[in-house]
């Protein structure tokens, strides 16, 4: 199979929320519904389309991977998507299958947020791994984001005497990782120049 060869199933790609974007592949022609992701070959194009706005790069390699159990997971979690979709622009009670569909799919990840319709929609963090080893990979993570983009700049050292705290500098005048140190800081400048002048 050549990726650049493959042919969409016609869905309308949109820039919208891939989510919605997903749901969109089942879409209208002509007052018929029609459904953009009716093979193998048709889920591979949807999601080669998309790759660019995926957190984690979807490779030629991953593409080529696509299977009959991708093209069923896929039409599922599209459906499950219509149909709350539906329920949150038009009122009424979400099915617990297109939540659990929702859910079931989330759980692959070994952290996620999953829905909860129970009491209107709402979000819930959940691990499939040890929550301390969760923790630290959020924090990692945040790390990652942290170093490798434009935060970096703003990485400061505390400048009050004996501080080794770090901080982010969010004000242009910020220089102490607290107003504690800031006040211990301008205690000693003041201290300074009034022995120097005794």
């Amino acid at each position: 199979m050549r990726l650049e060869d493959l042919q969409g199933g016609g869905a309308p790609l949109l820039g919208e929320p891939l989510p919605i974007e997903l749901g969109n592949a089942t879409y209208a022609v002509r007052g018929r519904l029609v459904d953009g992701l009716q093979t193998v070959e048709h889920v591979t194009a949807w999601f080669r389309d998309n790759r660019h706005r995926f957190a984690v790069p979807l490779t030629d390699e991953d593409l080529a991977l696509g299977s009959e159990r991708d093209l069923t997971a896929t039409r599922a979690l599209r459906d499950a998507v219509r149909t709350l979709i539906g329920v949150a622009v038009r009122g009424g009670d979400a099915p617990r299958e297109a939540v659990e569909t929702i859910n079931e799919q989330v759980r692959t990840a070994p952290r996620w947020r999953e829905l909860s319709w129970d009491e209107g929609p709402r979000a819930l963090a959940r691990a499939s791994v040890d929550h301390l080893a969760t923790a630290r990979a959020e924090i990692a993570q945040h790390a990652v984001d942290l170093f490798g983009g434009g935060e970096i700049e703003q990485l400061r050292a505390c400048h009050a005497p004996g501080c080794v705290l770090y901080f982010l500098k969010d004000h242009p005048r910020r220089e102490w990782c607290s107003a504690g140190c800031g006040n211990r800081a301008r205690a000693a400048r003041h201290y300074e120049r009034n022995r120097k002048t005794s």
